[in-house]
């Protein structure tokens, strides 16, 4: 959510913005919010006013009543009473339009960055650096699938019996490979300096409104029936939530937390469920990284968090890119964000397989997360970032480990978590 006086002082700045994300249909709102603002403080204003009348009148009531002058007295207290009402009338607009102006606003993108390309969706999305050599084998790969059967990995024909499309069973070595990811995912983000955390998995609706637009809301967040919660997307969104109408103070800055998590998503929309693999699926763990800092300190962050992420899949032999997301691909808390993909050998192209963002101040206005400065309370700024999530990490650790006879090598930096095992055959 933007600080409403940017409304008040420059309307064509947030419509510009508006329109750099395509989102045309919001640039009434951005009117329609002003002249709701302008009535909100014509209204505290005359509130404030009256208040000040009856508080005058009200010390007159005791001088009249002290002087024994009664009849006086009583014309000034119905005056008092009426003015009473009024104010009464005042209050309820006031909290009445406070409300409206309250969600409307929270529908206004926030401002990006400068630096954002300008695009409709993710197909405008620009490449800005590739790390590791992306590999063309001399042989086949496997469809991801196909491998984790070979290995006796991977169970969908009976997650489908208990669950439905979306879910999965992992199995023997390969669900082995999975938990060692996440656990390694942990150690390297604790190795950064992050204190590592285990958050709730389910959220109230203030916390997801928060967090996300309304818009994400409905297409991603699960909701569990007769409560007022939601399962949780990514750890992210609980992690923010930790600190909502939170006073922080400035020498425990900055917070760099780590946290491990499932993940529920509905996943519906024009990318679908993967029918057949485990790239696009309703559950899946994470672990994630979450740094709450001064307004000065997120750029710098934001640069140290993605890096994190690039290395992480370096240390596991994997090829990735960075991809800076346009302005039509950016969801409307974000300031701006990039995508880290990793290479596919088999599609010989790559693949996401996590998104650091900046969100400036949006998420703290809508959760109160603030600090104490010198010159009054201010917002914080709030950043999050993928360390790994698997299955998608699971794919490009045994793809680009895959060789032509069917054996996985695990990655070096795993073996540990792996019992010292090496590699992963096919069982006969």
């Amino acid at each position: 959510m933007i600080d409403i006086k940017l409304i008040r002082e420059n309307r064509d700045l947030v419509k510009e913005n508006i329109k750099k994300k395509f989102q045309d249909n919001k640039l009434e709102l951005v009117d329609e919010i002003y002249e709701l603002d302008q009535e909100y403080l014509k209204v505290k204003q005359d509130m404030d006013q009256r208040r000040a009348e009856k508080n005058k009148l009200s010390a007159e009531i005791g001088a009249l009543m002290r002087d024994k002058k009664i009849d006086e007295a009583n014309v000034v207290k119905a005056k008092v009473s009426t003015m009473g009402e009024e104010i009464d009338a005042l209050t309820n607009r006031e909290d009445e339009l406070s409300k409206i102006i309250k969600n409307k606003m929270m529908m206004i993108p926030n401002i990006i960055a400068d630096s954002v390309p300008i695009g409709k969706d993710d197909t405008e999305n620009v490449e800005v650096e590739r790390f590791g050599e992306a590999v063309i084998p001399d042989f086949e790969i496997p469809y991801h699938a196909d491998i984790l059967e070979a290995l006796n990995g991977l169970d969908k024909e009976a997650s489908g019996r208990t669950s439905g499309e979306g879910f999965y069973y992992l199995i023997g070595d390969i669900a082995r490979l999975h938990s060692a990811m996440i656990t390694y995912a942990r150690d390297f983000m604790i190795s950064k300096g992050f204190t590592y955390c285990l958050p709730p998995f389910m959220i109230r609706s203030d916390v997801v409104t928060g967090v996300m637009s309304f818009e994400e809301m409905d297409a991603m967040m699960y909701k569990i029936e007769g409560e007022d919660l939601y399962l949780i997307g990514t750890s992210e969104h609980s992690m923010i939530g930790k600190f909502k109408d939170q006073l922080l103070k400035k020498e425990n800055l900055p917070y760099t937390l780590t946290s491990y998590s499932p993940c529920f998503r509905k996943e519906g929309g024009a990318h679908g469920l993967e029918e057949r693999g485990v790239y696009r699926v309703h559950q899946f763990e994470k672990q994630e990284m979450v740094v709450i800092c001064e307004p000065e300190e997120s750029e710098d962050w934001y640069e140290k968090m993605w890096r994190f992420t690039v290395d992480f899949f370096r240390s596991l032999d994997v090829p990735v890119r960075q991809l800076e997301c346009c302005s039509g691909d950016l969801a409307d808390l974000k300031y701006k964000s990039c995508d880290i993909e990793a290479w596919s050998p088999r599609q010989q192209k790559y693949f996401e397989v996590g998104s650091c963002s900046n969100l400036t101040d949006a998420q703290a206005r809508r959760l109160g997360i603030r600090a104490k400065g010198e010159n009054g309370n201010y917002y914080l700024h709030t950043l999050n970032n993928t360390v790994v999530a698997s299955p998608r990490g699971l794919i490009a650790v045994i793809e680009n480990n895959y060789k032509q006879d069917g054996t996985v090598l695990i990655p070096e930096a795993l073996q540990p978590y792996m019992g010292g095992l090496k590699e992963i055959k096919i069982k006969k």
